[in-house]
């Protein structure tokens, strides 16, 4: 791991300074202590980084939680009971992961996975957006009454300073490449900042600032710790909230995982259920010191990958940085201006919804688009991960089984002479019970008098469903006055008596 340090040091960083707004964001919009945000996202980078097989995945809290969080920690009386849920999840977890359940995640098709990256980069752009111009909700409507020229000016500036860097002096020289434009960008920000605080129309608000805790003493820093109050664990109500995190804790790594592989130019295969049980044993930490629930989150992983990080040191690095900046440098994060980190992650929501992807995607046609889209669309409306991975998953489901409509047999039109069809219908390698409607479909439409040829040689699949289908035409097709010849690789039969009989011997092959 030492090795790469050069590539995941800087990497870290980058990671870092995107974790750190997402760590507070994530807590404010679960309804939970800001603290408990920071937990989860140290937890996820010094336990579960240490753990896990992944070399560019990052964990954290995730906002695919944050509404199940919310409602969980009403439901279940407070934060703590809350707590008891997330160690009870994180049991279950590596309870997953002793059973190997981690090969789920690899029976999502790539279109679905490309749709939850593009629309999670959708989701990044619209909702930094505010937060770039310096957005006051309290004025109401979006207006430019309601924007902050100072966040503005210096969001502009960044993303300046941002693009600049990666497409021409970051291929200068290895001082470019070690010094990344993002921690160059938050420099620049806090400057800004600092020089413009006596500026009218420059002056940057508090609120359109980071905001970590500042602990007084080493006292105030530990009393912002919550422990889980186990006295609940009885409830049935925090186990349902603690299997439910589990289920969705780790159908969003395995995700996450699948969508990570594809991204990683080195194409490292990360074992699913070591994974898992490193989400498990990441969540008991974090939910016994007050952490919100984790899980591998994308943001983080792609901005590690773009950001060229090589090893899992780099998201323990920055699980590190996040535990002693607030220590250590809390007053100095929360003059970093929100618009400065929300051109970092308008950079890393452009990559992952790169206009070029709708194009290659469309590029490979209805089977792969309609499931894409199927994917993004759900997601960008209405801002639910899940949502748009089940409908995705869905869409995709009902246009493989349509495509196997479509391909289940080849029907060719030989011979009309004499008034006689000779028709010769050919299997497809594997016919399985989807292929049902079709093929029935074509044998009630034969007309009478017709000689049909049905080629099985190439067929090594034949479900039990369709040799039932074949019994029934069999007996159908004396009354239509229509001849069957069957060609196997075991040889031609002329008219056959029975298709179960003939199939007896193979039962699943033809």
């Amino acid at each position: 791991m030492f090795k790469t340090i050069k590539s995941d040091l800087p990497a870290s960083i980058v990671v870092f300074f995107v974790a750190l707004p997402l760590c507070l964001g994530i807590a404010l919009a679960s309804g939970a202590p800001l603290f408990s945000g920071l937990i989860a996202g140290i937890v996820g980078g010094v336990i579960v980084g240490s753990i896990s097989g992944s070399k560019i995945g990052v964990s954290g809290p995730a906002a695919g939680l944050a509404a199940i969080v919310l409602t969980s920690i009403a439901s279940l009386g407070g934060f703590e009971n809350f707590l008891v849920a997330v160690v009870l999840g994180g049991v279950i977890q590596l309870i997953l992961g002793v059973v190997k359940a981690g090969v789920i995640g690899y029976y999502f098709p790539s279109s679905v996975i490309k749709g939850m990256l593009t629309g999670i980069g959708i989701i990044i752009i619209m909702k930094q957006i505010p937060f770039f111009f310096g957005y006051d909700k309290s004025i109401g409507g979006f207006s430019m009454d309601a924007i902050n020229v100072g966040s503005t000016v210096i969001g502009v500036i960044s993303l300046g300073i941002l693009i600049l860097w990666q497409q021409v002096l970051s291929k200068k020289g290895k001082i470019f490449q070690l010094v990344q434009g993002p921690l160059v960008a938050v420099v620049v920000g806090i400057i800004f900042y600092v020089i413009t605080q006596g500026s009218e129309q420059l002056a940057i608000h508090a609120k359109q600032l980071v905001s970590v805790p500042v602990p007084e003493s080493m006292d105030s820093f530990l009393g912002q710790f919550t422990f889980p109050n186990f006295d609940v664990i009885t409830n049935k109500d925090v186990w349902i909230v603690a299997f439910t995190i589990a289920v969705v804790a780790s159908l969003e790594t395995l995700l996450c995982v699948e969508a990570t592989d594809k991204l990683d130019p080195d194409k490292n295969v990360t074992p699913t259920n070591r994974e898992l049980l490193a989400q498990g044993v990441g969540n008991i930490v974090s939910g016994l010191v007050g952490g919100l629930p984790v899980t591998q989150v994308i943001v983080r992983s792609s901005a590690n990958i773009q950001s060229g990080g090589k090893s899992k040191m780099s998201a323990i690095i920055h699980g590190f940085l996040l535990l002693i900046s607030v220590i250590l440098i809390p007053t100095l994060l929360n003059k970093i201006p929100l618009s400065v980190l929300a051109a970092v992650l308008l950079i890393v929501g452009y990559k992952l919804a790169n206009p070029s992807t709708f194009i290659n995607m469309y590029k490979l046609g209805r089977k792969q688009f309609i499931p894409f889209m199927a994917t993004v669309l759900p997601m960008v409306v209405t801002g639910d991960l899940l949502l748009g991975i089940g409908l995705g998953l869905a869409v995709g489901i009902v246009v493989i089984l349509y495509k196997n409509y479509q391909n289940s047999h080849f029907l060719h039109i030989e011979d009309k002479s004499n008034g006689v069809h000779k028709i010769k219908m050919t299997l497809a390698e594997e016919v399985t019970f989807f292929n049902k409607g079709a093929i029935l479909k074509e044998l009630d439409s034969l007309p009478e008098n017709t000689y049909l040829e049905l080629d099985v040689r190439q067929t090594r699949y034949l479900d039990n469903d369709i040799i039932e289908i074949l019994e029934d035409f069999a007996y159908k097709a004396k009354e239509r006055s229509i001849d069957i010849k069957l060609i196997s690789e075991r040889g031609i039969v002329e008219n056959p008596e029975s298709f179960i009989e003939f199939f007896k011997l193979r039962p699943q092959s033809a």
